[in-house]
């Protein structure tokens, strides 16, 4: 693969070498399917990019787009690097006066929301311009609230050059050789980082699957149908797939690995995709969208290290740092603070504070941790999620972890509510595998007792029908407290 050039250069070499090679299947929500080759993205984004052209969009620009999955966001982002724009995709999937605070951050030359996709589908009765060949300054934007819930745009201090090294298939760092072109499920909305990064893979080469919108039955299906050879996924996502009844009875030999992030997994859900799959398959990875470092693991070393998300990889250290900024020894729980050569570079737009720093250079998102002997890193839970309850200290995640073994839990969140006798008391939402049957507080309790100390224990219980969850499955805990009277 040849590197050193622009994205729309490497664009139009494929487009050249592999003209009707399927680039991108589309799996929409109705279940219709569609496939786009390479031949077609480039004329198709070059059009586009004439017509953002027109609207004055030009070099350095930045590009808001409100889409969802679909094809129409795959050609605006591929159409604004043509430009030597920096695409932002935001999250779409919000009330309209969130979207527009969001874009008004973003501050782009041109926002795209989901009534621009009949103008997307009118650009094809253009002329195919001829572009001059540019190179986006910055890569891309990715929004994120953060804890704080204000906007928050994190622009990659980095030009969008062709690079096969970032697009090597992760497990390679195992010494896995994968064949390619690969064959990738992409799951998650592009609006998220790991969602995005996957158009790095279609740029080199790899096919794309990309779904309107998750569902774990579909998923299934898709794997089998296209010979699906690698997916990244949440801990939420992995667990709805894994409930299927008939999970055990679908054919998953075209996986070769997967990557999983965005949140701690589950040690039974763990366990239960190293049933499906084999621990080999499996890689977890532990980062943010700033970049700073990655740390990551593959399933037969987690089996050594149980709940961890592994060691710093590409040159990441890591340190563990208490609020005076002392490094703590092996064992303890402090700030997780990140270093890496070939990360970190960043740009905020807006007025979000740039995350803490060391005079040295380790950054931290504020996430808290701490090292085992070997350097293996485990994640407690944000600090900002921490609850404090009658002056014992309690993570959410640990209580989630613990309760969402239970038979009759489908999903959980837990949060701390204002309590006059605890300051915060521990609180479980629930929502039911059956909802003709949910468990009841005290079975809820009973199940905890046996898993947790006795401060850790939800003092509450709540049930509800669905927790709300993001495109992404991220939930939003602030929302939920304030919903329920901070």
């Amino acid at each position: 693969m040849q590197a050193g050039i622009g994205f729309p250069a490497r664009l139009r070499a494929l487009a050249v070498e592999r003209p009707d090679d399927t680039a991108l299947h589309f799996i929409a929500l109705d279940g219709q399917e569609s496939a786009f080759s390479y031949s077609w993205l480039d004329r198709r984004s070059s059009q586009l990019a004439g017509a953002l052209a027109d609207r004055g969009v030009v070099l350095g620009d930045r590009v808001a787009l409100g889409l969802r999955n679909s094809p129409h966001l795959v050609l605006a982002a591929l159409a604004t690097w043509k430009l030597g724009a920096t695409p932002v995709p935001v999250r779409w999937d919000v009330p309209d006066w969130e979207l527009e605070r969001v874009a008004s951050v973003v501050d782009g030359r041109v926002f795209l929301g989901s009534a621009d996709r009949a103008w997307i589908d009118a650009t094809a009765d253009l002329p195919v311009p001829d572009l001059p060949d540019v190179v986006a300054p910055r890569v891309q934007g990715i929004c994120s609230s953060g804890s704080t819930g204000r906007p928050k745009i994190i622009v990659a201090d980095r030009p969008a050059v062709f690079d096969p090294r970032l697009a090597e298939p992760f497990i390679a760092g195992w010494g896995v050789t994968v064949p390619r072109p690969e064959t990738i499920l992409v799951p998650a909305p592009l609006y998220h980082a790991n969602g995005f990064a996957t158009l790095t893979q279609l740029l080199a080469g790899d096919q794309l699957v990309l779904m309107e919108k998750f569902e774990a039955a579909r998923v299934l299906d898709v794997i089998e149908r296209y010979g699906v050879t690698t997916f990244t996924a949440t801990p939420t996502m992995l667990q709805r797939i894994a409930a299927r009844p008939d999970v055990e009875r679908r054919d998953l030999s075209s996986v070769r690995w997967i990557l999983q992030g965005a949140a701690l997994m589950p040690p039974s859900l763990m366990h239960r995709w190293i049933g499906l799959l084999g621990a080999e398959k499996i890689i977890s990875i532990y980062g943010m969208t700033e970049g700073l470092g990655l740390t990551a693991l593959r399933g037969d070393e987690w089996l050594r290290h149980e709940g961890s998300v592994g060691r710093g990889i590409r040159g990441t250290e890591i340190r563990i740092l208490d609020a005076d900024g002392a490094e703590l020894p092996t064992g303890e729980i402090g700030d997780i603070y990140l270093r890496s050569v070939g990360y970190g570079n960043y740009t905020y737009v807006g007025d979000a504070p740039r995350l803490p720093r060391t005079p040295d250079g380790f950054s931290t998102a504020g996430d808290l941790g701490y090292l085992d002997a070997d350097g293996y890193l485990y994640l407690i839970d944000r600090r900002v999620d921490m609850i404090v309850t009658g002056g014992a200290n309690v993570f959410p995640a640990e209580v989630e972890s613990a309760l969402i073994d239970h038979p009759g839990v489908a999903d959980v969140v837990v949060v701390g509510l204002r309590d006059p006798d605890w300051g915060r008391r521990v609180h479980a939402i629930i929502a039911p595998a059956d909802a003709t049957a949910p468990p009841g507080t005290e079975e809820i309790r009973a199940y905890a007792k046996g898993r947790l100390a006795a401060y850790k224990v939800p003092k509450t219980v709540e049930i509800v029908d669905a927790i709300p969850r993001s495109e992404a499955t991220k939930v939003n805990r602030g929302a939920l407290v304030v919903a329920r009277g901070g």
